[in-house]
């Protein structure tokens, strides 16, 4: 079992900044795949960015460019740094982990509100 606990959500202007952490703790977080997604009101929940548990990366084209995601093998954590932000990047963003074997094996985190209005 994995539990996966956000933070660093909250409201920025256009253009401004951001970085969102995910703490993970239950098992042994390098064998985690671990991403981030996002869900907007009457929208689906989307994939943002996925880093790997050798640290390869792959980003939505919509965040291509202007988010980051990174993970911190030594602290359990993985972060997306979020610049240039735009409305329509406003949604919950969800931290999943999925592990790297045993596909099956897939946990989500509660979410955090990220709302980008002047």
């Amino acid at each position: 079992q994995v539990q996966l606990v956000e933070s660093g959500g909250g409201l920025v202007q256009p253009g401004g900044s951001l970085r969102i952490s995910c703490a993970a703790s239950g098992d042994i977080f390098r064998l985690y795949t671990m991403a981030w997604y996002r869900q907007a009101p009457g929208k689906q929940r989307e994939l943002v960015a996925v880093v790997g548990n050798s640290g390869n990366t792959n980003y939505a084209d919509s965040v291509k460019g202007r988010f980051t995601i990174s993970r911190d093998n030594a602290k359990n954590t993985v972060y997306l740094q979020m610049n240039s932000l735009k409305p329509e990047d406003t949604a919950v963003y969800y931290c999943n982990a999925r592990h790297t074997i045993i596909t099956s094996l897939m946990y989500w985190g509660q979410g955090t509100q990220v709302t980008v209005s002047s």
